[in-house]
């Protein structure tokens, strides 16, 4: 079962490179902002559908959340948002792989203190070895910019 997460895990990832490459294009014809709205809007509009097919009725009303946890929302929109401007102009791979090494530099973080209430995962020699080959990629990729 785990295998299947992971697989999914990675297809995720292949969806927001290919995010990434349609909207630099998007961004330079309409506008960064509008081009950051229009996914936004089209996600929004898929999971309203989603929610009425598949989505519980007896849930806990999204009003009554934490207002930290919508933090998230905000940090989506900063992320589509540099997306959008940055690349077309270091181009895709060096897109992604500077969201990767930000994304697994904190998410070590995030796991290692268990914040947000997830489950506490150790920093370990294996994971360390990982993002230091994940800033590797980065600075090989950027050679060309440096």
């Amino acid at each position: 079962m785990q295998l299947i997460l992971i697989l999914l895990v990675i297809l995720g990832g292949a969806g927001l490179s290919v995010e990434a490459g349609l909207l630099g294009p998007l961004g330079h014809q309409v506008g960064h902002l509008w081009a950051t709205f229009s996914i936004f809007g089209v996600g929004a509009a898929l999971t309203f559908l989603l929610m009425l097919w598949f989505a519980p009725r007896e849930a806990p009303s999204f009003f009554a959340q934490p207002s930290w946890q919508l933090i998230g929302g905000l940090l989506g929109v900063g992320y589509v948002v540099i997306l959008t401007i940055v690349t077309p102009i270091i181009g895709v791979a060096m897109t992604m792989i500077g969201i990767l090494a930000g994304q697994v530099a904190k998410s070590l973080l995030i796991d290692h203190f268990g914040w947000f209430g997830v489950e506490r995962r150790k920093i370990n020699r294996q994971r360390v070895i990982a993002l230091v080959f994940i800033i590797v990629a980065l600075v090989l990729v950027a050679r060309e910019y440096l």
